[in-house]
């Protein structure tokens, strides 16, 4: 392993360990050396990529972003667009342990971004980034036929907004709201605008 190689692994494991801390704890409770000490890494060694908590905090935001949308990748050419669609939708829920914890860290964002103007960009920029993961799902039906025509940028609001409400009502465990109640709102409600089936597809 060259040191460029063992220099990025170091930073993926910094990364894993401050998404898991924030997490956990919070970001105001976070410490450097909790970080450090949860990567098993010095202190030095987590000041020498990230030198203050809040570009740590930026970095591991964005690290969980792009870890999420993985999984809907594969196969994305392959599929019909109402698949990646789905998996797109259940990405964005907590669906399991790993994107719940991804949403106890935009919950953590949302209450930076009101007093943080480095957070709020962020929070924005991320958010375009969805507008963007969405809206390129429903271009792509929308062209191949298998969606009718549609203002995509208004969808795509609807869809972030939709996930929002409904996600944060898991989070907390309202008994009003389960995880198939959610999905299947969702999709009933976007489903007579792309002209499609509204029982979401199985991902």
């Amino acid at each position: 392993m060259t040191k460029a190689d063992r220099a990025l692994e170091t930073r993926e494991r910094i990364l894993t360990a401050a998404c898991e801390v924030i997490a956990d704890i919070g970001f105001e409770n976070v410490s450097m050396r909790k970080v450090a000490e949860h990567a098993g890494v010095s202190k030095a060694l987590l000041h020498y990529h990230f030198d203050t908590r809040e570009k740590l905090f930026a970095e591991a935001m964005t690290h969980s972003f792009a870890q999420t949308g993985k999984d809907t990748e594969a196969e994305a050419d392959s599929v019909p667009s109402a698949v990646v669609l789905a998996r797109i939708l259940r990405s964005m829920l907590p669906t399991d342990a790993e994107l719940r914890q991804d949403w106890k860290l935009w919950q953590e964002l949302w209450v930076r971004a009101q007093r943080d103007t480095t957070a709020r960009n962020l929070a924005v920029d991320l958010y375009d980034q969805l507008h963007a993961w969405v809206g390129g799902a429903v271009e792509r039906g929308v062209e191949s036929g298998e969606f009718a025509d549609c203002d995509v940028t208004a969808l795509s609001t609807l869809v972030l907004a939709l996930c929002d409400g409904l996600g944060i009502r898991l989070m907390l465990d309202d008994p009003r709201v389960d995880l198939e109640t959610a999905r299947s709102t969702i999709w009933r409600t976007i489903a007579p605008t792309l002209g499609i089936d509204p029982a979401a597809p199985e991902v």
